[in-house]
């Protein structure tokens, strides 16, 4: 099952490449919509040389009425376009976190058909710790480039695929929100969802994924981590979370171990936790 392809970039080849003429860096730091934070302005105030911020919310399908959807490829397109990242741009995506939100942007890539695009490993807080440069305000103006999106339905389900898993059991399920939110016992931070989780679904939250120092875990130790929560990695896996943020980090996860079935539930709990014909469980 392993490989020896990886979709990470580590700071110190970052930095070597930093100016690369076709080398694409993207801040997608994104914030809990609780939490308080503006996360343009903070890349404003800083970010890694040459970074574009990439706007979870806004390069959606904003037409849903769930939390920064997938878009449409038109409308990708037409972002990536105006952001002057064309086809053959090699993309790394970074976030204010370590490794939270840039694997939601690095897999909306991949469903996009983009294939050279990478996570930096540990994100801006192990780059500013190694006293990497940085700079502030907004970035020059990029050239308009051809980009042409080619959706690569292999790595999304919705609903009807979810349902339709829970009669087959044609793969797994994994969700990688908190244990507690999991099993029911605090409220969704969200308005307006019912507690628990998808029927059948294993746990395994995306922070167990994690070094302390931010940086994703090398494959044997997530191999291990998915099967003490007794996913069986021989079948499909499908990701799930609050809104398909943190299912991303375990997509990326499951990558990294060259388990080549991995989809993300775009919806995820956001829109399974509000329909109340859905069935759920806890504990």
């Amino acid at each position: 099952m392993l490989t020896t392809k990886t979709w990470l970039t580590e700071t110190d080849e970052l930095a070597r490449e930093l100016d690369a003429p076709d080398l694409v860096i993207i801040d997608a730091t994104w914030h809990m919509p609780g939490d308080g934070k503006d996360a343009r302005a903070e890349y404003l105030e800083e970010h890694i040389p040459g970074a574009l911020f990439f706007d979870i919310d806004e390069i959606a399908d904003t037409n849903s009425p769930l939390p920064h959807m997938l878009p449409p490829p038109e409308k990708f397109s037409s972002r990536m376009r105006s952001m002057g990242i064309g086809d053959g741009s090699r993309i790394v995506v970074y976030d204010r976190t370590g490794l939270y939100s840039a694997a939601r942007v690095w897999w909306t890539f991949r469903v996009m058909g983009v294939e050279d695009v990478s996570v930096l490993n540990g994100g801006l807080p192990k780059w500013k710790r190694e006293g990497r440069p940085l700079e502030s305000g907004e970035p020059p103006l990029r050239t308009t480039r051809h980009f042409t999106a080619r959706r690569n339905a292999d790595l999304v389900r919705d609903q009807s695929d979810v349902k339709a898993i829970l009669k087959d059991k044609s793969a797994e399920i994994v969700d990688a929100r908190s244990a507690e939110r999991f099993a029911g016992k605090v409220p969704e931070p969200r308005p307006g969802l019912r507690s628990g989780h998808i029927p059948g679904a294993r746990n395994v939250p995306y922070g167990k994924l994690l070094n302390a120092d931010g940086t994703l875990k090398p494959p044997r130790e997530i191999e291990i981590l998915f099967r003490n929560a007794g996913v069986d990695l021989h079948k499909p896996v499908v990701t799930s979370c609050g809104s398909g943020i943190t299912a991303s980090v375990l997509a990326l996860a499951l990558a990294e171990l060259g388990h080549r079935r991995t989809a993300v539930y775009d919806g995820s709990w956001s829109e399974w936790g509000a329909d109340p014909e859905l069935p759920i469980e806890t504990g």
